[in-house]
């Protein structure tokens, strides 16, 4: 018996490293991936990196300029897309977790929003185009902003529901028994114990939307001057490195690297900022 265990665990010891070596072997071939796609974007958009970058317009060909156009543009629909998606996502999640949590209602919508995560971006895209574009005759700003708003709504929906649904019951037991109203309870007591992954949630969202390209192509379109006209085309920066990256001149394709540089540095950051807030959370 004593030889017939040892060679058992012999058995289960090998079968362990081979496993661990061949999990190794996977997540160091994975990682080596992000690795250098990362350190080539750090190569050739470093390089672009100045105060021009910032501060001239997308220039010409053969011309020195810089990305303040798309880069202003951007942040207006993505901002204008949070404030429109945020409390569609918030309402929604909150009534899944507190109102309707087994609602058969609940359930459509769960599925119908998972349906919405896992859904192709140009696709929402092509929808807006239909509903907007396409009636207004022309490319738009708003446009722009409403196809990130419908890929933002999702992400906040899922994560309040799920923030929410975390929140131990007997707060809410404690604030029922002095009396508080449910509208208060929700308000003043869940939205205070998950307001961290609340707002990770909406990091989240917008870490999605800072690079999302094809939803743009159909809505907002480009323009390569300045303007804050959402009636008209917008610039963005998503839209502005897909066109330059394919152009054949040199100093376009150096531009479109650093776009590419800053949008990754700015995701990168949103995501550690969520991290912190979810690590913030689990010690709260």
């Amino acid at each position: 018996m004593p030889a017939q265990a040892n060679s058992l665990y012999a058995s289960r010891r090998r079968r362990n490293i081979i496993t661990m070596g061949l999990a190794f072997v996977a997540t160091a071939f994975g990682l080596s991936w992000l690795v250098l796609i990362l350190g080539e974007l750090v190569w050739q958009g470093f390089s672009g990196l100045s105060l021009a970058v910032f501060t001239e317009m997308t220039p010409p060909p053969g011309s020195a300029g810089g990305l303040l156009n798309p880069i202003i543009g951007s942040l207006i629909m993505t901002t204008i897309a949070v404030l429109l998606g945020t409390p569609l996502g918030i309402l929604a999640g909150t009534y899944m977790a507190e109102y309707g949590r087994y609602d058969k209602l609940s359930s459509v919508v769960r599925f119908i929003n998972d349906i919405l995560l896992s859904a192709p971006s140009i696709v929402i895209g092509l929808f807006v185009y239909e509903i907007m574009v396409a009636t207004m005759g022309h490319f738009s700003g708003w446009a722009g902003a409403v196809s990130l708003a419908v890929i933002v709504v999702p992400v906040v929906v899922r994560t309040t529901e799920d923030m929410l649904t975390l929140v131990p019951d007997t707060l809410r037991e404690a604030a029922a028994s002095i009396g508080l109203p449910r509208a208060l309870m929700i308000t003043k007591v869940a939205y205070r114990a998950a307001r961290a992954g609340m707002i990770t949630g909406v990091l989240l969202a917008v870490a999605r939307i800072s690079g999302e390209t094809a939803p743009l192509l159909f809505t907002a379109l480009n323009n390569q001057f300045w303007s804050l006209d959402l009636n008209a085309p917008v610039s963005s920066l998503p839209v502005v490195i897909f066109q330059f990256a394919l152009s054949p001149y040199k100093d376009w394709q150096k531009l479109a690297w650093t776009g590419a540089l800053i949008i990754t540095l700015s995701v990168l950051t949103l995501s550690i900022i969520a991290r912190l807030l979810a690590a913030q959370r689990k010690s709260s």
